[in-house]
């Protein structure tokens, strides 16, 4: 028999067809399911695995409420801070994740953001879009160089590595904090701080690749922006919650920061409209894995996962 599974959203043209053809799925309606239909429809289905999204969360009072003949719930996502993993051990729900599929997909996205606000790309923009009209002399609307320039990386990790790789082709010298220090053959001639605050005064330009959490919360705040090189560049790809958005527009309305790059806001799917009407800031609404082969593989390791536990094996990317 086919693994009987629940879609909550629906994924690209491939993901669909998978789950059509090798599973038992219950497949969502264009807008998804909520969280009661969710439940619904695990309960009416007596589904073994959950494929979800970071849009659906898992807290402990939801956990309960999932029913017991569901084995795995698979999230279409690297980062899990929407789960309550303690919780889900406790009731004996496996949870898996998708990583390495996205780091590619995702440090594009952190070197768009680089580029577009070093470049002033959203007032381009604009201008282009209200018609233009008149020259610009030579010192006006300029930007700033990406070449060059000393790039700080917070969190060494799969995706903050292939930042540095693309940086590395700029010409950029690479800094980086991470919990721990990597080994040489993984740095690659990256310079390690065991002390965020003593890499800060080194980096022109900023990019944020941690994990959100107990811990990180605020990581980026009115004392942490001001130990950056007057007219840095900030941006972040990986959680809102490492930032304290506040500190952050004092910190580009004084000239602290020359710009920002965001993809990521404290209260999603929302934004705070003075973010968004910055004219400083170049932002994008979380869409940092948001290509057509990147979004079909995480769903296929999504998949993947699920098949594994409802054939008796061990999940491929256990949390």
């Amino acid at each position: 028999m086919k693994p009987r599974i629940v879609l909550t959203r629906p994924m690209t043209d491939a993901v669909m067809e998978r789950a059509r053809n090798e599973f038992d799925a219950v497949l969502p309606p264009p807008g998804g399911l909520d969280l009661e239909s969710t439940l619904n429809a695990l309960e009416e289905h007596k589904a073994e695995g959950l494929f979800f999204t970071s849009g659906t969360k898992l807290d402990a009072a939801t956990i309960a409420r999932i029913p017991a003949h569901v084995k795995i719930a698979g999230t279409c996502s690297v980062g899990y801070d929407h789960i309550d993993v303690e919780a889900a051990k406790a009731r004996g729900l496996i949870i898996t994740n998708t990583p390495d599929v996205l780091n590619n997909a995702t440090a594009d996205m952190a070197f768009l953001l680089i580029l577009g606000a070093c470049r002033r790309a959203a007032e381009y923009d604009q201008i282009m879009r209200k018609g233009w009209g008149r020259f610009f002399g030579m010192h006006e609307m300029l930007g700033l160089d990406v070449s060059g320039k000393t790039l700080g990386i917070v969190g060494m990790g799969r995706i903050g590595r292939a930042v540095a790789r693309r940086a590395r082709g700029f010409d950029m010298k690479v800094v980086y904090h991470n919990r721990t220090r990597l080994d040489a053959d993984l740095e690659e001639g990256a310079e390690y701080y065991a002390d965020l605050k003593e890499m800060l005064p080194r980096c022109d330009v900023l990019t944020l690749h941690a994990p959100g959490g107990v811990g990180t919360a605020g990581l980026m705040n009115r004392e942490t922006f001001s130990l950056l090189p007057k007219a840095a560049v900030f941006v972040n790809t990986a959680r809102g919650s490492l930032v304290d958005e506040e500190a952050l527009l004092e910190a580009l309305d004084s000239g602290q920061l020359f710009a920002a790059g965001l993809d990521v806001f404290a209260k999603e799917p929302t934004v705070d409209p003075r973010i968004a009407a910055h004219p400083k800031v170049f932002l994008a609404p979380h869409m940092g894995s948001a290509t057509v082969e990147t979004r079909t593989a995480m769903g296929f390791r999504v998949l993947d996962n699920i098949a594994a536990v409802a054939a008796g094996k061990p999940p491929i990317d256990p949390v």
